[in-house]
């Protein structure tokens, strides 16, 4: 046989030379690593009809092979017949001469890929020749337009073979798959022959990914107001399309390709790639909590579950490839957005828990219904806080443990700021309360000893999640003991409001008389007290001492404002009408529960001075007075020896006392005194 060019010689070279190789791969099992580089080196030829490859260059392209074909050389021998067996189907059909680009085109449209493909191989020969034979001449204008036409014919090629590619999923023939595949690997191992084209295996890869892309973009998206659970939806049909994907690629795909081509893990590769981009465009259109959630389950949960990655159609190989892994900052930046929404979400329902305070309670003056233990009145408040706050965490329990923690820790930062806001909102609407109705004050004071147990129970609940956020509790937990006391402190101005007008009479004339308005005050102690016994502990403890400290205050302070004086031996009935009042005081607040008992020596102290007779009778007394009270200060004692007997002041007959006095207060000042009284009465 003659050959008109040496190109034609080339092929007949290559021909030769694959019917040879057939003999060499039967020796290839038990020649190992000597026989792929023999065949290796077989593969290719240069123009001239002399092997292409030797030294160095060879040992290189044999290492690049072997890549390629996962190092085995068994395995690198039966990639190397199957090239083979493509190369030689290919060369035996090449025909003398091309048909023109338009029909070879037209083939293409055709989808006779073989017929098209043989036949731009013989274009591409023929321009071979003619460009070997011109030199180094300058070529003529029709070869260059062969050539052009020729790069243009492979475009057109290329886009045929990753459209049927892209869409192999839907309808594409098995065998016409396999002839892409066939055409791709030759073009790959004709890679830098003059008129080809680089990027075969590349192009194929980006025809899968746009093909998982069309696909996956296909699925039902509904918008957030045609369906309020649309992102749950379509994530959900999201991952059964994903499925469905490559269970196809798996039994229908993966065996029209040659294992080289890797073909589930490039399927695999890009859903991921797809489902990545696709979760941050939705991201930016997700506005309420529910649909972060269901983001957050479907990333961290449903996507390495049995439903989507790890479902049993899937495997073994799937168990071979890398699980979807979001980027840190993007999964953070859900994360993020997920406890943004829901702080505010918190917000809002705890706005909703003071309107209907103000609904239902307030604006009614209803009278709380729960009491607890049968003894303490309680709103739902702190039920309701429990409630949401145990859901939110509930839910973030099930997508992952950390995000449970962060979630209370946003959860308890947002309650922080409830306890002032719910202050501002009560006070404002039950100011009108306190009025000349009784009821109504009687209604004030129980709402104030109601919230104070409501809030305590609140803050014990809370105790529950210290382990998870313990700033956070610690800071809740001082918002709600400044709420109590500020709801301690107004139910004490309201005692101190109603002594008002009865404690103007003590220590007068009147007072030594009848004991009327004494009584009154009395009954007001008793009605507090009934508060305090409705009141958990420990404000209840404190409002009792508060209640103490103060009744005791004001009682002493109408004593040293000098406003009546014993005359005519009636130091003795006054200083019995103290002692008897002091009396029914300290009994009253030891039943209350009041700690204070530094306080109850005090009545008998001054009664005890009161009723002396004379001077030196006063001086002993002085030393265990001034040790207990060491505050009091001459001013204040000269105030008790004005009520005793205004006349032996005036005339100072009492300046030996009051040296004495001078005299214990500057040894006392150099101890350390655990409790202060006579200083806080201005």
């Amino acid at each position: 046989m003659t050959f008109c060019c040496p190109c034609m010689r080339t092929l007949a070279c290559f021909h030769s030379q694959a019917e040879d190789d057939d003999v060499d791969d039967d020796k290839a099992k038990n020649e190992d690593e000597k026989v792929v580089l023999k065949n290796f080196t077989s593969l290719r030829f240069k123009t001239d009809g002399t092997p292409e490859g030797s030294g160095e260059e060879t040992r290189n392209r044999k290492r690049d092979w072997m890549d390629r074909t996962n190092g085995t050389p068994q395995k690198a021998v039966e990639e190397r017949k199957n090239s083979q067996r493509v190369s030689d189907s290919f060369i035996s059909n090449i025909p003398h001469k091309a048909l023109s680009v338009s029909e070879i085109n037209e083939l293409l449209k055709n989808d006779s890929l073989k017929e098209a493909y043989v036949n731009l191989l013989c274009l591409r020969q023929e321009i071979q020749c003619e460009r070997q034979a011109v030199g180094e001449t300058t070529p003529l204008v029709e070869l260059t337009n062969k050539e052009k036409e020729l790069s243009q014919l492979c475009k057109t090629l290329r886009k045929k073979l990753t459209d049927i590619v892209q869409h192999s999923c839907n309808s594409t023939s098995k065998k016409l798959l396999n002839l892409v595949a066939c055409i791709i690997q030759e073009e790959e191992n004709r890679e830098g022959d003059p008129g080809g084209m680089r990027g075969w295996m590349d192009a194929w890869k980006a025809a899968v990914k746009d093909g998982v892309t069309e696909t996956l973009k296909g699925v039902h998206l509904d918008s957030c107001e045609d369906n309020t659970s649309w992102l749950a939806v379509h994530l959900g049909l999201l991952g059964k399309a994903m499925v469905e994907l490559l269970e196809k690629v798996k039994t229908e795909l993966v065996t029209s390709y040659p294992p080289s081509f890797h073909v589930f893990d490039t399927y695999v590769s890009s859903c991921h790639e797809f489902v990545e981009e696709h979760l941050k465009e939705l991201l930016g259109k997700v506005t309420e909590l529910k649909d972060y959630y269901s983001m957050l389950d479907f990333t961290i949960n449903s996507y390495h579950s049995e439903k989507i990655l790890g479902r049993p159609s899937l495997q073994p190989e799937m168990k071979e490839q890398k699980a979807l892994v979001l980027p840190d900052d993007f999964l953070e930046e859900i994360k993020q957005k997920y406890c943004n929404c829901l702080q505010k979400r918190l917000q809002t329902l705890l706005n909703n828990i003071i309107k209907v305070e103000h609904d239902d309670v307030w604006k009614k003056k209803e009278m709380p219904q729960n009491i607890e233990d049968e003894r303490f009145p309680i709103s739902e408040i702190h039920i309701d806080i429990l409630k949401i706050i145990a859901g939110f965490a509930e839910n973030s329990r099930k997508v992952d443990g950390n995000l449970e923690k962060r979630v209370l820790c946003c959860c308890l930062g947002a309650l922080k700021h409830f306890p002032k806001r719910f202050k501002e909102e009560f006070s404002e609407q039950i100011s009108s309360f306190l009025g000349s109705d009784v009821l109504d004050c009687c209604l004030w004071a129980t709402y104030h000893v109601t919230y104070i147990n409501s809030f305590i129970s609140l803050k014990e609940a809370m105790e529950c999640y210290r382990g998870s956020c313990p700033d956070e509790e610690d800071r809740l937990g001082m918002e709600v003991d400044r709420l109590v006391l500020q709801l301690r402190q107004a139910l004490l101005e309201q005692f101190k409001a109603q002594i008002e007008p009865y404690k103007e009479s003590l220590m007068t004339k009147k007072w030594l008389k009848t004991d009327d308005d004494f009584k009154e005050i009395i009954n007001r102690i008793e009605t507090y007290f009934g508060y305090t016994k409705s009141m958990k502990s420990p404000p209840a403890q404190s409002f009792a001492n508060d209640l103490h400290y103060h009744a005791v205050k004001e009682y002493i302070s109408e004593l040293l404002k000098e406003k009546y004086s014993c005359k005519g031996r009636k130091n003795d009935l006054g200083a019995a009408k103290i002692k008897d009042q002091w009396d029914q005081l300290r009994k009253l607040f030891t039943e209350m529960g009041s700690t204070l008992n530094w306080l109850h020596p005090l009545g008998d102290h001054l009664s005890t001075i009161i009723e002396q007779k004379n001077e030196k009778d006063i001086k002993k007394l002085l030393p265990s007075f001034v040790e207990n009270y060491p505050d009091i200060s001459k001013k204040q004692l000269s105030a008790i020896l004005y009520f005793r007997d205004r006349s032996i002041v005036r005339y100072s007959k009492l300046r030996p006392v009051i040296r004495h006095f001078t005299e214990l207060k500057q040894n006392s000042e150099k101890k350390n005194h655990e409790h202060t009284f006579f200083s806080d009465i201005k």
